[in-house]
């Protein structure tokens, strides 16, 4: 959101919080900085989009009609805006706090930092990275995996997802109908548990298998998970193999991929500028995983199944 935007926003929501009565479009207009004076139907079209951007965000824009004037009026209800008192327990707020940390690489951070400055809004003190917590205990998530964000959204929403997907046996793509009924991790890979429509059976898919978007179809709401459903064991079960660790050689430029360079058992120059490094694995979408955030600073050359995983992250990031 641009910074005029956030203003006119502020500003918006400053007026209608601070007037006595109901105010109408055009008083509005004339009143809050940002609006176009000049063009009724830009302004109109501005407001309308304000209306429910504010609404969509949980502010409750009251709508009055008056019997003796034409256009409706506007206002925002103090109490309704504001926080109840919120009291939680020393452990509750650490909770939060940790919570906050968790996501703060995901695409959750900015949830994550609205809610926490709400709770400081209502008196409320929360731990973060610079607390107690934050010097013993750090949290991250490895949410490298595109299809996170989209298959947590359909979670959340209870709403069925179309993806490709790439089976571990026959390195086959196809297209799979599923209703998803969580996103577990296990093992540093993660997996999301649910019902596939196609085989009319209960699943288990690994994300870095899903070799393009993820695409919810039908309506929020429509997904019913299984009361006593445990999906931790169920991801466990398909987990249950053992992987023998294996070597990757990995071509990186001179001077960069310092997190391969630390991880390497071997590190020796090459030709042309680059460096080789030899680095244990055991699943070779997790290094591929972590090899695509260096971008063309490294380069798998092996062995192929290695090889072939990162050419199919970099393919469904480029579709």
């Amino acid at each position: 959101m641009s910074r005029r935007k956030t203003e006119r926003l502020l500003n918006l929501v400053i007026c209608l919080l601070a007037t006595r009565r109901p105010l109408s479009a055009d008083h509005i207009r004339q009143a809050v900085p940002g609006y176009d004076a000049e063009n009724d139907e830009a302004f109109q079209r501005m407001f309308e989009r304000d209306k429910n951007e504010l609404r969509e965000i949980g502010i409750p824009i009251e709508v009055h009609k008056d019997p003796w004037e034409e256009d409706p009026g506007y206002r925002i209800v103090r109490q309704s805006y504001e926080l109840p008192e919120i009291t939680l327990e020393p452990d509750e707020a650490a909770v939060v706090g940790l919570a906050a940390q968790v996501w703060q690489r995901a695409s959750l951070a900015e949830a994550a930092g609205k809610a926490l400055l709400k709770l400081r809004a209502g008196g409320v003190e929360t731990e973060e990275a610079g607390g107690v917590l934050g010097g013993a205990l750090e949290l991250r998530l490895d949410t490298q995996d595109p299809a996170f964000p989209a298959l947590w959204e359909a979670v959340r929403d209870r709403r069925a997802v179309r993806f490709p997907y790439r089976a571990a046996s026959s390195q086959t793509v196809l297209t799979r109908t599923v209703e998803p009924w969580g996103v577990v991790s296990r093992r540093g890979r993660w997996y999301m548990v649910g019902h596939d429509r196609d085989r009319d059976d209960a699943r288990v898919f690994r994300l870095s298998r899903i070799t393009g978007p993820v695409t919810p179809i039908g309506r929020p709401g429509d997904v019913v998970v299984p009361e006593g459903v445990d999906l931790k064991s169920m991801v466990g079960y398909s987990d249950a193999l053992t992987v023998r660790e294996r070597t990757a050689l990995i071509r990186v430029r001179e001077g960069t991929c310092q997190g391969l360079r630390q991880v390497a058992k071997q590190v020796r120059p090459a030709s042309g500028g680059w460096d080789e490094l030899e680095i244990d694995f055991n699943d070779p979408e997790r290094l591929a995983g972590w090899v695509v955030g260096f971008a063309a600073d490294a380069e798998v050359v092996g062995p192929p199944d290695a090889r072939d995983a990162v050419i199919c992250r970099l393919k469904g990031a480029l579709a």
